[in-house]
């Protein structure tokens, strides 16, 4: 467990997009058990709780900070500068007490307030100072609207030159940051550690809390493709072929999984005798969750005995990247017309009732299809589906979970 201060001029509930930042580096952090400290000028302590320590001098908008920005905008370096620089440091020491590692968000990048950038590398040059990550969203130096309010020599050259001084650690989030860090720094590019920002999907997506903790628990963020059958189990569903098809998609995607939403149909004693049909080919097939890291092909009705809420079952739809739906028989196929508002592709069985409602919108397959032929359909349409293939980049990728996971937690390991 580590013990890790997150340093800006500003905390949520302050808007912006470096604070949307801090608030998930703070979730993500204290979920995988490290003490966190956010260091901010503003903030609410009321929403942020304990973790939040008020820093005034740290602000952007602290009167002492606006009159000696307003004098070095124009390249004038005050008397006071020094003092207020001793000022801010000393002031560090309690700030950062007991703390390993500062997360510094763009006080290293931007001259929004230059003492505090001076003070930040005073307190970590000294002797057992916290190791520094220096977290660059943005360069003043290489953003052409700032350039009127820089100037050479100190202080300026703060926020373009190495601090061989300091345990630091260079991050930045995007290949354009990279490159300019590598000509600002003229320093190699692969000094500087890319860790892109990230999206949380329950609140962008407006989850159910439930379906959020459906999610999580069946992997599907690591789905590819993620599959959704939204039907109950009968034998006029042919969800056999479904389970085949999964099979073949094998020899072309990764994690191909699939969810079969409902239980077995109440009225035909038979529905329980083909459930366990249906779960022996899944093991036949080597999709059973279990043997493959908890992912493969999911029936809710091994977890609830009945059928989920509407709004969890709206929530796989929004998640989903298609449905598979190789039904025998179907009255109209309400599925069909939920996949159409939800914008997902759909491969379904091509009988009449289905036919009338997907058109040429649809990708169809006969009932008793081979599923080798089946799956390659499948992934001729989803690999030539541009929403399909940044939907896909952005989950893997691009989530707070597995940001944090593959960049964040190996920063904390030393």
């Amino acid at each position: 467990m580590q013990q890790i201060a997150i340093l800006h001029y500003a905390a949520p509930p302050v808007i912006g997009g470096v604070e949307s930042v801090i608030e998930h580096h703070t979730r993500l952090l204290t979920q995988a058990g490290h003490n966190v400290r956010i260091v901010a000028g503003r903030g609410d302590a009321n929403l942020l709780g304990e973790s939040f320590y008020h820093f005034p001098l740290a602000g952007s908008q602290h009167p002492t900070i606006i009159a000696m920005k307003r004098s070095l905008d124009k390249g004038e370096v005050p008397e006071y500068f020094d003092a207020l620089v001793e000022k801010i440091a000393d002031q560090m020491a309690e700030a950062f007490a007991g703390i390993d590692l500062i997360f510094a968000h763009n006080v290293c990048s931007l001259h929004k307030n230059l003492p505090l950038t001076a003070a930040l590398r005073r307190f970590c040059a000294q002797p057992n100072a916290p190791k520094l990550v220096i977290w660059h969203h943005d360069f003043a130096w290489r953003s052409a609207r700032y350039q009127d309010e820089l100037h050479a020599g100190y202080p300026w050259n703060l926020l373009c030159e190495d601090w061989h001084d300091v345990d630091q650690t260079h991050v930045v989030v995007s290949e354009l940051r990279q490159q300019e860090f590598a000509e600002l720094f003229k320093s190699p590019a692969e000094k500087a550690q890319i860790i892109p920002s990230g999206l949380d999907v329950q609140n962008f997506l407006n989850l159910n809390e439930q379906s959020a903790m459906l999610f999580a628990r069946l992997n599907l963020l690591k789905s590819d493709p993620f599959l959704l059958l939204p039907v109950r189990i009968t034998r006029r569903k042919n969800i056999e072929l479904a389970i085949q098809v999964m099979g073949e998609l094998r020899r072309y995607f990764p994690v191909p999984q699939l969810v079969i939403t409902g239980p077995p149909g109440p009225h035909n004693r038979d529905n329980q005798n083909y459930f366990r049909e249906l779960l022996d080919l899944r093991d036949d097939v080597g999709l059973t969750p279990a043997s493959n890291g908890g992912t493969g092909i999911h029936f809710l009705a091994e977890m609830f005995d009945g059928y989920l809420p509407t709004e969890q079952i709206r929530d796989f739809f929004r998640m989903a990247d298609g449905i598979l739906f190789p039904s025998f028989e179907e009255g109209f196929g309400i599925p069909m017309i939920e996949a159409g508002m939800a914008g997902i592709p759909i491969f379904a069985s091509e009988i009449t009732p289905l036919k009338a409602i997907g058109q040429q919108q649809a990708t169809w397959f006969a009932p008793d299809g081979h599923p080798a032929e089946i799956a390659l359909q499948i992934k001729e349409r989803l690999t030539n589906d541009p929403v399909f293939i940044l939907k896909k980049r952005v989950r893997q990728n691009f989530i707070w979970e597995g940001v944090f996971e593959k960049h964040i937690s190996p920063l904390l390991e030393f």
